[in-house]
């Protein structure tokens, strides 16, 4: 089972991949936009933003996220290790329930290149 600082780490290197990211990926990833990722097994919420081209993590909190946030993420922490270190196809696992995100259609739209 992932650990709070792996989990904190792996949204770290998503965030470094969205930096060096080209094309739609980039496109989608400069959205500003509250964000929170629930992880479900730990029962631990990080939440922050989708700005600039970077997630910025700006909390941890216990328990599922205070506030809806415009895209939320839920998922078990060795599903976030793993969709990161490329080990998990999002959409798959999304499909499967494994992954839960929830945000405006026109955001899922833009989000769908970036995952």
């Amino acid at each position: 089972m992932a650990t709070i600082e792996e989990c904190r780490s792996a949204l770290d290197r998503l965030s470094d991949n969205l930096t060096h990211a080209n094309g739609e990926v980039r496109s989608a990833a400069a959205l500003d936009r509250s964000l929170s990722c629930h992880v479900t097994d730990l029962d631990v919420t990080f939440t922050g933003r989708l700005a600039g081209g970077r997630i910025e993590v700006q909390d941890r909190v216990d328990g599922p996220p205070p506030e809806r946030a415009e895209i939320r993420l839920a998922m078990a922490g060795d599903d976030l290790v793993a969709m990161v270190d490329g080990e998990l196809n999002f959409a798959r696992a999304w499909a499967s329930g494994r992954i839960r995100l929830e945000a405006g259609f026109r955001d899922l739209l833009r989000l769908r290149s970036l995952l």
